[in-house]
């Protein structure tokens, strides 16, 4: 199924947001539109709902694996080249927790950078719509949707008196039409 794209262009917050409202009454999800600006702006501004973060198992899992990286390297060196030395135990703790220690904090480390690219929404990787004047202050709700209803994605843009409305074939104007 192809997927059509429409971009509405809008001058300030006010009339963004209230293209965003006309998005959901008009039926789209708000998994198919998403507000480009180049400023950011707190969660739940354009009605998104708060996703459920998981960032902080991440840590945990890599301090799990740093930590059992560190009790293998450690006891594995110790059991494999047994040095008796005056009659200590073969497994010395001190010297072991350093090792373990630098190894729950190396992994937590790397699993948390890891997570924050996992969990952060990356840029869409196809070619997408995209204007200039985002870059200048303006913001864009670019619409993903089905090509039978680029034509209601397109009217309910227009509702929130846009600056323009583009769609992969070009510009289609930004004020809505006159009542007849």
């Amino acid at each position: 199924m192809a997927i059509r794209e429409v971009l509405g262009i809008y001058k300030d917050l006010d009339s963004a947001v209230a293209a965003a409202d006309a998005l959901r009454e008009a039926g789209f999800d708000r998994a198919e539109f998403e507000v480009l600006s180049n400023a950011p702006y707190p969660e739940g501004t354009f009605g998104e709902e708060s996703g459920i973060h998981r960032l902080f198992v991440f840590p945990l899992i890599g301090a799990c694996c740093g930590f059992a990286a560190g009790l293998l390297i450690t006891g594995g060196t110790q059991l494999s080249f047994p040095l008796l030395t005056g009659g200590k135990p073969l497994l010395s703790i001190p010297p072991m927790i350093i090792i373990m220690y630098e190894g729950t904090m190396l992994g937590a480390l790397i699993f948390t950078v890891l997570g924050v690219l996992f969990e952060s929404r990356l840029p869409w990787i196809g070619k997408a719509l995209y204007d200039t004047r985002i870059t200048a202050g303006y913001i864009g709700i670019l619409v993903r949707t089905a090509p039978e209803r680029e034509s209601l994605a397109i009217s309910a843009l227009r509702k929130a008196n846009p600056e323009d409305v583009l769609t992969e074939g070009g510009s289609v104007g930004g004020t809505a039409p006159a009542a007849q």
